[in-house]
């Protein structure tokens, strides 16, 4: 199945239309679905406010929908390549927004909140990893993230919760929730058509982005991550899945055991190299020894700083503070 150019769609099954978004930065694509809905279309994410998106959404519209209105919005998490233009799209069709709870109100607190203190609070995390004063810089000279790439969201929503019914098209769609990548990610599965759109959850060829936040610094993301994944088990191994990156794909349950096997190795890896007490940022590079811009280092410390706390959680390594305020782990 090839994927469908930027301003067209590709079908996937009856009813169902796969569209891909460009993207700036890597993976430069976000993959959106068009489902039919009675006498509109729902659609489930609409990619990041960035230059030429608004124009391909509008090509799409006038080809593909042939004037049959977007009726549903559904954003699956709150990251600005999934909700970017969901607002603008709610707002162009008068259509209601659909999210979790957690989801929409972490894109809210996002756009509400003074860019500078979320560098600040960016900044405040890198210190106290170790990180090096130029990435310090970097982040102080940054372009403000979120509120460039969003558009302002709808002051309601119909909340998604893990275990509803979702009647689109005359056939159900059970909801069910992924963590760690996001806290209260939608994914949808659809017994009926063997399918589920797996949003950021689980991917065809890589492991989606497992980061500590800067506004949950001790939490334990990845330690929700491999859980949340377990219970997608209960789902046929030749389910077809649709992810957010990537090519629809099937074999569901190989591509679990997989997710588990690699960051099995990641936390060994990390164990072993913490023989030697480490900051949080030596240790990340431990991990990604290949990274240096840094503009990436945001991303190589929260997925480090994952694997260091779901290292804690298991009593495999300590945290000690230092006395300039940096703190180092060590094996136990």
């Amino acid at each position: 199945m090839q994927p469908p150019l930027p301003g067209e769609t590709t079908a996937i099954l009856p009813d169902m239309r796969w569209v891909r978004m460009p993207l700036p930065f890597p993976p430069h694509h976000v993959n959106c679905w068009l489902l039919r809905d009675g006498d509109g279309w729902l659609l489930i994410d609409a990619g990041a406010n960035v230059p030429g998106a608004q124009a391909l959404w509008d090509s799409i519209f006038a080809s593909t929908l042939g004037g049959v209105p977007v009726t549903r919005m559904l954003a699956t998490h709150f990251h600005y390549d999934h909700v970017g233009l969901a607002g603008w799209m709610c707002d162009r069709w008068h259509a209601p927004l659909l999210m979790s709870r957690t989801e929409y109100l972490l894109s809210r607190m996002l756009l509400a909140e003074d860019p500078q203190t979320l560098m600040r609070q960016q900044q405040d995390l890198g210190r106290r990893a170790g990180a090096p004063a130029s990435y310090l810089e970097y982040l102080e000279n940054r372009q403000p993230l979120f509120r460039t790439e969003v558009t302002p969201l709808p002051p309601s929503f119909q909340r998604l919760r893990a275990g509803d019914t979702l009647r689109i098209g005359g056939r159900d769609w059970l909801v069910q929730v992924g963590q760690g990548h996001a806290p209260e990610m939608v994914c949808l599965y659809c017994a009926e058509l063997g399918v589920l759109i797996g949003a950021d959850q689980i991917l065809p060829r890589i492991s989606p982005y497992i980061g500590v936040m800067s506004w949950e610094i001790e939490g334990d993301p990845l330690a929700d991550f491999l859980t949340s994944n377990h219970s997608f088990l209960d789902l046929p191994e030749d389910t077809l899945v649709l992810p957010s990156h990537g090519d629809p794909f099937t074999g569901l349950h190989s591509r679990i055991a997989w997710l588990d096997e690699h960051h099995a190795e990641r936390l060994g890896t990390l164990a072993q190299a913490l023989a030697t007490p480490m900051t949080a940022y030596e240790a990340s590079r431990v991990l990604f020894p290949r990274v240096m811009e840094d503009n990436q280092i945001s991303f190589v410390l929260g997925e480090g700083m994952a694997h260091l706390h779901r290292l804690m959680g298991i009593g495999a390594v300590v945290r000690e503070a230092g006395a300039d305020g940096v703190a180092v782990y060590r094996h136990v």
